[in-house]
């Protein structure tokens, strides 16, 4: 992967926006059914592994990631 991508982590519990610099300037949304999503531009798979291993480190549990070379989240 040398090019950044945009992409969408899912973990279980909500967070509060200030964890947003801690996890690459990812962009924090609380969704209703109780998951929050990191949403943003990581510049390659090492920025992703990191935020892994921080999601990891927190003992966060996670449920997705979604990869996408073109589309914007909300």
């Amino acid at each position: 992967m040398d090019k950044p991508c945009i992409y969408e982590i899912r973990i279980e519990g909500h967070l509060t926006d200030r964890w947003s610099d801690w996890f690459g300037g990812l962009s924090i949304h609380n969704d209703p059914n109780g998951e929050t999503r990191l949403c943003g531009s990581l510049s390659d798979q090492a920025s992703l592994l990191g935020v892994l291993n921080k999601i990891y480190a927190l003992n966060l549990i996670l449920i997705s990631v979604n990869r996408s070379n073109s589309v914007e989240y909300e």
